[in-house]
């Protein structure tokens, strides 16, 4: 299917992501279905999308005499049949539950022709798995969106292993239409790219605390005072070549040796999960957490992704 020819939308899940996506397209000027299976959820989702919308007004993002119209793109529904009706690409944002996604991958399959797009937002599960009861395989594609998805540009578009190059196309492009920034992931592995890149970060950084090197908060610093001020111009490989391959060379041979290679979580996160302390969930994690401290930090990143979004 041409990206021209994608007007309607159908987004299976209300929840924070499913909300934030629709969005996202309803801002674009394309119609929306929005379905969730619990009634409650879908009037939290508008209310949602209407503060989210307010919020990036208030922060030079769009006008608030917009938000009523983008509002009015989206259709609510508690009927699968009615969100998939008359639409020409779907994106499936329930649960991390394979057994569920599949199974609602195997009813979209057969209820909707089969030149409609069918993706998914799981930020960990295989698109091939996912797809395992659908027989249309080569429509089924990866979007995972980063949350919150209004915000974050980066959309990674994957590969499933029986995904065709038109559906991949398509999506590219759609996604770049909707003011995404797409990546595309050629194989369908664990974390694709940017959640293995980012858990290898946490992998080690957990280590460094764990094995007393620096606290918690001294490894934040490292990162947000060090290379972190450069990561959102200057990526780890562009890096490696303004410095040289040769000395990343001769760095690597010297330090990989001394970096956490555990294939398994670390002792001390374990802990921290077998005793309770779940980090903002319960005030306590790597470090201590007050209801004025959590709110800050969330309120810091909104604020910082707002501004981002807005220079961009």
């Amino acid at each position: 299917m041409e990206v021209g020819k994608i007007k309607n939308v159908g987004i299976i899940g209300a929840g924070l992501m499913g909300s934030g996506i629709a969005l996202i397209f309803a801002s674009k000027g394309y119609k929306v279905n929005l379905f969730d299976s619990q009634e409650k959820a879908l009037p939290q989702a508008i209310a949602n999308i209407q503060t989210n919308l307010g919020l990036m007004a208030e922060n030079g993002i769009g006008c608030k005499n917009e938000i009523d119209s983008i509002v009015s793109n989206i259709h609510t529904t508690l009927a699968m049949e009615e969100a998939v009706l008359d639409t020409q690409f779907i994106i499936e944002c329930v649960s991390e539950n394979l057994e569920l996604k599949q199974q609602i991958f195997r009813k979209l399959d057969a209820i909707t022709p089969e030149d409609v797009i069918l993706a998914t937002n799981t930020s960990v599960i295989s698109i091939t798995e996912i797809s395992q009861l659908v027989l249309n395989k080569e429509r089924i594609v990866g979007t995972h969106f980063w949350n919150p998805p209004f915000l974050i540009p980066l959309v990674e578009v994957i590969r499933a292993d029986h995904t065709s190059d038109e559906v991949m196309n398509t999506t590219f492009n759609l996604m770049k239409l909707v003011g995404k920034h797409p990546i595309r992931v050629n194989k369908d592995v664990p974390g694709f790219v940017a959640n293995r890149l980012q858990h290898a970060l946490w992998r080690e950084a957990i280590s460094i605390v764990e094995r007393g090197i620096a606290d918690a908060a001294t490894v934040d610093e490292s990162i947000r005072y060090g290379f972190g001020l450069r990561l959102p111009i200057l990526g780890p490989m562009e890096n490696a070549d303004m410095v040289g391959t040769d000395l990343t060379l001769a760095i690597h041979e010297y330090i990989l040796k001394h970096l956490e290679n555990s294939p398994e979580p670390s002792k001390l996160l374990k802990e921290k999960v077998n005793i309770g302390e779940l980090g903002f969930k319960t005030g306590t994690g790597f470090q201590n957490w007050s209801p004025a401290d959590i709110q800050q930090s969330k309120t810091k990143l909104i604020q910082y992704l707002l501004k981002v979004n807005k220079d961009l």
